[in-house]
């Protein structure tokens, strides 16, 4: 059994985050988008990734943070639901960081609502924490 997690990293608002590098499809720059009528608030709109319709999802707005203060355009973190892709879209693209399985923390158990599901835990690194995005509760449209 693997001891390790090899973890893609970005920030949004700062903070750090994570999905495993296996959920990762690609890493793109700023794509031009399509709005889609009556979507969730997150749902930013559709990219066009090589003929696939991808749905490009506000990570910020999803997490319920602030809007960007900056004219720097979102960084595209393709990652797979399934048979799907979905774009996560994120302010900065960090590296892919191999954590050992046993440093994992879950939230603690007053963390509740729609923060404990979208966030499987974290890491503990010198200067901040990592932490780590439950992909497919952030894909989940129902919620919110």
């Amino acid at each position: 059994m693997e001891s390790n997690v090899q973890l893609c990293t970005f920030r949004v608002d700062d903070q750090l985050y994570g999905v495993e590098v296996h959920e990762v499809q690609e890493v793109l720059k700023s794509q031009p988008m399509t709005r889609i009528p009556l979507a969730p608030p997150y749902a930013q709109g559709l990219i066009n990734l090589r003929g696939q319709l991808v749905l490009a999802i506000d990570l910020r707005k999803r997490l319920g943070l602030s809007t960007a203060k900056s004219d720097v355009p979102s960084m595209n973190v393709v990652v797979r639901s399934g048979d799907e892709s979905v774009s996560l879209l994120v302010d900065r693209i960090g590296d892919v960081l191999t954590m050992d399985k046993s440093e994992f923390e879950p939230p603690p158990p007053n963390v509740t609502g729609s923060s404990r599901q979208l966030i499987a835990g974290a890491y503990k690194l010198q200067q901040e924490l990592l932490l780590v995005l439950q992909t497919s509760t952030t894909l989940n449209f129902a919620a919110n």
